[in-house]
């Protein structure tokens, strides 16, 4: 058997991305595309090349450009390939899917529970290193609001 080439490995990355952030199942994009998941399955794998028209027809069903899923190829002609596909280790790939996972189950949800989670885990991480400052004193934010919350049950 024939090793994939590593543009249609990057490819078929590009369109698990898109597909787990849509929170769309193989099945559900086969069935867009007239294919069976197992199809869907070899584009994401790399080990089928996805012609043309499936990738323009993949790039309406995903609403992405067509460019997406070229995006963070080499373009100077003698820069090598990348060997492997978007996702390194097998750690990074189960890390990389439970960021996915939660970033799917994000957008699903609607508009003003969204911005409630936000500030739930903003709170619970506290700032970011290096990020500038809001305009609040210190003491007063959510974070100490939580722990100050936190402390009257202990």
């Amino acid at each position: 058997m024939s090793q994939s080439h590593p543009i249609d490995l990057h490819i078929g990355a590009r369109i698990r991305l898109r597909r787990t952030l849509l929170g769309m199942s193989q099945q559900k994009l086969g069935d867009a595309l007239k294919l069976t998941f197992q199809q869907v399955q070899k584009y994401e794998r790399g080990t089928n090349q996805v012609g043309p028209r499936k990738l323009h027809r993949l790039a309406q069903i995903l609403n992405v450009p067509v460019s997406f899923f070229f995006a963070e190829l080499p373009t100077d002609g003698d820069a090598p390939i990348p060997a492997e596909p978007l996702f390194g280790s097998a750690i990074d790939t189960m890390v990389e899917r439970e960021h996915l996972e939660l970033i799917g189950s994000y957008n699903r949800l609607p508009d003003n529970l969204r911005q409630r989670v936000r500030e739930l885990v903003r709170a619970m991480a506290g700032p970011i290193p290096g990020a500038p400052r809001r305009g609040r004193p210190p003491g007063s934010g959510a974070r100490q609001r939580a722990e100050a919350q936190a402390g009257a049950f202990v």
